[in-house]
């Protein structure tokens, strides 16, 4: 049989207070289902015939069915059969729980996902070895690496129909697991924050002065975020094994005052008194006694000195299509010659 695709596409993410206090991005409804149109196009190109997607209520279905319909009245078919999960909506993160695993059980060989950090966190928590492909449609986006989803949806379907050998097609991610006393309680694809407020309120971290310590899978200088603190003091690839831990404290008593932009378009002074690496499989206890703990950008769990809390950093915890990889091997083998072309797709 050919291979199934799911797509989980989050219609509310990047409207968090960050579009408040920053300048974020905040992509229409139509803009995201163009976006899954453009998807939808490319892995048509690649041979997929069905697609598994999540429902929602906020309109990006609709959209995408009026686009299907329009093709099919012009006698075209571009695009993929679209199956929608039998399954209630919520409109909160459980649905991409519970969607992400009916595709997992389904046997999807993918998971295209539409959303920033968050999202993406929430995918991973439950898709098991299915293979996610991520696009950037939140407010800071630092897992998802910034592309046009044409090239994605193009790399995904030669990843899942075997035309890129798998070991060029899917890479491997690492992942912190968060555990309170003794059990995993959380996990994080990006950075764990420990901030000194105990409530979780306004869930996005953008007041730097409670932060105190920090660790992250990667850390990169071209991102947002509280990643790009760590990327702006010792860079650590996607690719290579551990992380980077980083303590910081106030900019009046930091050793260390750098700025770091922590949103879109919102600098911020940050104290780091001194960081260094974070093996993988190590548990790292925090010295953080109470406070609530940030997992990818947003606050998530509240502990006090009670609570027994240790992070520890796994390699090859999840895995992702190379995008990159399967276009430059699909240049190299001219995989797309003579294949249809891809539609241009819009609302």
């Amino acid at each position: 049989m050919a291979p199934a695709v799911g797509i989980i596409a989050n219609p509310v993410s990047a409207r968090d207070i960050r579009r408040v206090v920053a300048n974020a991005a905040n992509l229409q409804i139509t803009d995201r289902a163009n976006i899954v149109l453009r998807v939808l196009a490319a892995l048509r190109a690649c041979g997929v015939a069905d697609v598994l997607m999540m429902p929602e209520h906020g309109g990006i279905g609709r959209h995408v069915a009026r686009g299907l319909s329009r093709a099919a009245a012009h006698g075209e078919a571009p695009y993929p059969a679209i199956h929608p999960l039998p399954m209630p909506v919520t409109g909160t993160v459980a649905d991409t729980h519970r969607a992400a695993d009916e595709m997992r059980r389904a046997g999807v060989a993918a998971i295209v996902v539409l959303g920033g950090d968050g999202t993406h966190r929430a995918v991973v928590a439950h898709c098991g070895a299915v293979p996610v492909a991520g696009i950037s449609t939140g407010t800071n986006n630092a897992f998802p690496e910034h592309r046009e989803p044409t090239i994605t949806g193009l790399a995904t379907g030669l990843a899942v129909t075997g035309r890129v050998p798998a070991h060029i097609a899917f890479a491997a991610n690492k992942r912190i697991d968060v555990s309170l006393d003794g059990r995993v309680a959380e996990i994080a694809l990006v950075d764990v924050a420990l901030v000194t407020e105990r409530y979780v309120g306004a869930r996005a971290l953008w007041k730097p002065d409670s932060f105190r310590e920090l660790f992250v899978t990667f850390a990169d200088p071209e991102v947002i975020g509280m990643s790009a603190i760590a990327g702006l003091l010792e860079p650590v690839t996607r690719d290579e094994s551990g992380g980077l831990m980083v303590r910081l404290g106030t900019a009046a008593t930091g050793v260390t005052v750098l700025r770091a932009p922590i949103a879109p378009g919102l600098m911020a002074s940050v104290g780091v008194a001194d960081w260094r690496r974070m093996p993988a499989g190590v548990p790292f206890v925090p010295e953080v006694k109470a406070g609530s703990i940030a997992l990818d950008g947003e606050r998530e769990i509240a502990f006090s000195a009670q609570d027994r809390v240790s992070l520890t950093l796994r390699d090859d915890a999840f895995r992702t299509v190379n995008v990159g990889g399967c276009m430059q091997h699909a240049a190299q083998y001219r995989l797309l010659t003579g294949a249809p072309a891809p539609v241009t797709a819009e609302l």
